[in-house]
Order: structure tokens, then sequence, then C-alpha cells
């Protein structure tokens, strides 16, 4: 059992002014593996005196020191790389072979991304006969979850060190292991009293705390659009920059020019990855009608080569949702899913045969929906991949775009110019086009109830920034 009920502020670990506790659970074996302390505004108080204290000095750090310093928390993370992505695992469930190949390899990414555009980023420019200044924003909160943990801690830190922002993080309750991980990465490599500071916690009490705080400056917040809006509500009096990165329902569109069999396997992989649970998870698999029967035959047999189970073990390709609530979220979609009358393919609800305990789920195929079924319209955050016909390219553009999301879509085609020519049609922050990696360098975040603001590269970065103009007398 791991005893984190420390917080880590102005450079020390300290314990809390409330001495409540919660036990953080292992969903492969519902059994607890660490406590953490609960915060309180009081603690964020203390995490925000600090940081304004730090952003005096960090925000003028030289461009040479802040380049210096990412060098350095990039070599202590590669030095703690086995700790966090074991961390990982035993938090929130991830496969030993996806914690270490994509969860914590992700974070590492983004410092790595980061350090590079640092070196070259114009922070100032002369433009018309005036002076560009992009400096530090200020104090950034930071609420993130627990589905990528290392990435999305690491996509928001990297650029806040970058910019010269000092910080206050709450990670998710969920999954809180790899942030005290990452802070112990960050103590070690040396960052400043006071520019990173953590807080653990429940969203109602500290996560509300930090939107809401006058000396905060920018909330950055990755989670679920509801809490998204509870959290732009908090921060609308103070008038503090709000990004966030919220839900998405991805359409993945194949068009009929596509190698069928490759792009279903490809995309119910996708979907499936991370037990679903991933924002931008390609969970509409959007097929022309001739072709369901097919799709869905190729997308049940790909299902059945996907070992659930245990995440310690290399073999297992997808582990537990990562808590309990979530396992209920996801089984009462997958009932409303069978009650409104979409065919099952493969899976359903319950746990997979022989896996009696731990938050398990059925890797779940539902084909044909109708786009205006629940399943086809709410995140559902698990396995469940729905499979939706249509006749011609107009209507899989509609469908695709008939959704109150838009952080991600998918594409596959016979070629590179009619998967182009969809994708300019689609409505979303980013797009996928035959297979495409994920790339950090390239903006992430979404359109409509995806989100505001984009993170990653150098997107990313401008984030953290404010712009000044600075006027010069003309001669």
């Amino acid at each position: 059992m791991r005893d984190l009920t420390s917080f880590y502020i102005n450079g020390e670990w300290i314990r809390p002014t409330d001495r409540k506790i919660l036990e953080v659970v292992n969903p492969a074996t519902q059994e607890s593996c660490a406590i953490i302390a609960l915060g309180t505004a009081a603690d964020v108080d203390a995490a925000v005196a600090a940081a304004r204290r730090a952003f005096e000095s960090y925000s003028r750090a030289s461009r040479e020191d802040r380049i210096d310093l990412l060098s350095r928390v990039i070599e202590s993370y590669q030095k703690h790389y086995a700790d966090l992505a074991a961390a990982i695992t035993e938090e929130m469930g991830a496969p030993v072979t996806l914690a270490q190949r994509a969860q914590a390899p992700s974070g590492l990414g983004h410092f790595q991304t980061m350090l590079e555009i640092l070196k070259a980023y114009p922070f100032e420019e002369r433009r018309d006969g005036h002076d560009i200044l992009k400096e530090p924003i200020g104090v950034v909160g930071m609420i993130t979850p627990w589905n990528w943990p290392a990435n999305q801690i690491a996509c928001k830190i990297a650029p806040a060190l970058a910019a010269g922002c000092t910080m206050v993080l709450k990670p998710s309750e969920v999954a809180p292991i790899s942030a005290h991980v990452i802070a112990r990465i960050l103590e070690e490599a040396g960052v400043p009293k006071g520019v990173f500071n953590l807080v653990d916690g429940l969203g109602p009490e500290v996560g509300a705390a930090i939107a809401a705080h006058p000396g905060i400056d920018m909330v950055s917040f990755t989670g679920s659009t509801r809490a998204g809006v509870e959290v732009a509500r908090a921060a609308a009096p103070t008038v503090k920059r709000v990004a966030q990165e919220l839900g998405g329902k991805s359409p993945n569109v194949i068009l009929e020019d596509a190698d069928l069999e490759k792009a279903v396997r490809h995309g119910v992989v996708a979907c499936m990855t991370n037990s679903g649970q991933s924002c931008n998870a390609p969970t509409r698999m959007l097929v022309q009608a001739k072709l369901l029967d097919k799709a869905a035959t190729i997308a049940k047999a790909t299902v059945e080569t996907l070992k659930v189970g245990d995440p310690c073990r290399e073999e297992t390709a997808l582990g537990p949702v990562a808590s309990e609530a979530q396992w209920r979220k996801v089984q009462s979609l997958i009932e409303k899913g069978v009650a409104e009358g979409a065919p099952l393919v493969a899976g359903g609800p319950g746990r997979p045969q022989g896996l009696d305990r731990g938050y398990y789920v059925k890797p779940t195929v539902f084909a044909p929906v109708s786009n205006d079924m629940t399943i086809a319209r709410e995140e559902i955050f698990g396995p469940v991949l729905s499979i939706i016909p249509y006749k011609d390219e107009d209507e899989a553009v509609a469908i695709a775009n008939d959704t109150p999301y838009g952080l991600s879509a998918y594409v596959y085609g016979g070629s590179a110019e009619s998967a182009w020519r969809v994708a300019r049609r689609l409505r979303a922050g980013q797009v996928h086009v035959n297979g495409a990696n994920v790339d950090f360098a390239a903006p992430f975040g979404g359109y409509r109830q995806s989100g505001n603001g984009r993170e990653w590269g150098v997107y990313g970065l401008e984030e953290y920034l404010e712009i000044k103009a600075v006027l010069r007398p003309r001669t």
C-alpha cells in the first residue's frame, strides 16, 4: 500500500490541512493499492501563493535556462520510466505493454517535443513597425483525468515550463499514483520551488477551488464535457483563460474504395485500445450499407483476437476499465443499446467469462446502429463500437458530423485523394487519414462540445502565452 498523503507545495512534501483520506483502488483486483489525502480550498490557497511567488522569478528565466530545465526533466523522466509505467498499470489497469509502449512514452514525447519547440520559438517579433512580445500568462491551474494520466499531465506541464508559467496540478483521484511519480521526477530535475505544485482531491472541492481562484490566471482542464461546463462556470467571475479538452464521439469513415479488411481491423483495435477509455477513440464506424455484413464479420473476428484479462500479463490486450463507477456506466450503456434494438455482433453486458473479479468489460460491437441511438450519441468510454451504415459519401459526412462533439475523426480510403476529400469536410479538431499515428507536434483539441483551445506542439505552447504589443513613436 502506497502512502501518498502529502502534497507537493513550494518545493516540499507537506501534510495537508485536513486528514481526510481516500483509498485508491486497483481496478484489476478491486483492492486498495494507495491512499491519498483529500485537499481543501486552504491547500489550494497555499499552492497558489507558492506559485505566485515563484512566477516573479521564473517568468523572467532565460530561454537557455528553460531549455536546460526541460532537458533535466527528460533525463529524470527516462530514469523513472519503468516506475511510471508500473504505476499506470496499477492505478488504472492499463496492460503492461500499453503502459510501457504508449502510456508512459506519451508523457516523455510531450517533454521532448516541447524542448525542440522552445529552442526556436519566436517570443519576440517585429511587425508593421511595432513589437509583439509573447509572455507567460501566469499561474496555471491544471485539472487532469485518469485515462491517459502521464500524457495529460505532461502535455500541460511541458508547455507551462517552456512558456515561463508556474502551476498548480490536481490529478484525478482515481489515478493519482503516476502524478506523484511525475512530481518526484520534476523535483529531482531541479524545478525551482513553487514553479510546480500538486494538491490531490476531489473535483467539487479542489477542482472548483482552482477554477474559481483569483490568483490563478488560466485553467487547463481535461475531462468530461459535463465537468468542463462546471469548470467554465466557476472560472467565469475572474475572467481567466479556460482551455478545455473534453468529450468525443469520433467517427471513423471507411470509404467504398478502402481495403475493408485492413480498415475495419484497424478501426476496431483503435476503438478498443486502453479499454476504449480514450476521448478520441473512433467509436462510430461508418461503412457503406452494402458492405455492412462483411464489416461486422471482420469486426467480430478482430474482437475475438483481443485477450481481456490481467493487465500484468504480456499477452493481455485489454485490461479493466478504471473504476467501479466507470464499469457501471459502460454496462448501463451496453444494456441501453440492447434495449433500443441495436443487434449485438460481439460482447454484451457483464464481465467476460472467467473474470469474476476486476472491472472487466466484454469488447462489444453493435451493428447496424442508427446514429440517433444512445450508444451513437453518448460518450461511453469503454470498449464499445457502433457500426453505422451509409448509402453514399455525402450521407457518411452528414452522419459523421451529426454529433455535439468534434474532437477527432478518422477516414480510411483506397487512395490518399479520396480520404483527403472527406477529411476536409469533417468537423473535428484532428483527422487521422488511412491509419496515421499520433503526432505530438500536431495540435490536439476539439470543435463544439469537445472543448476550446489546443494542446500539443506550438499551438499548445501558445495557450500559455499572453500577447503584448509595444508601440514605439514613428520617426
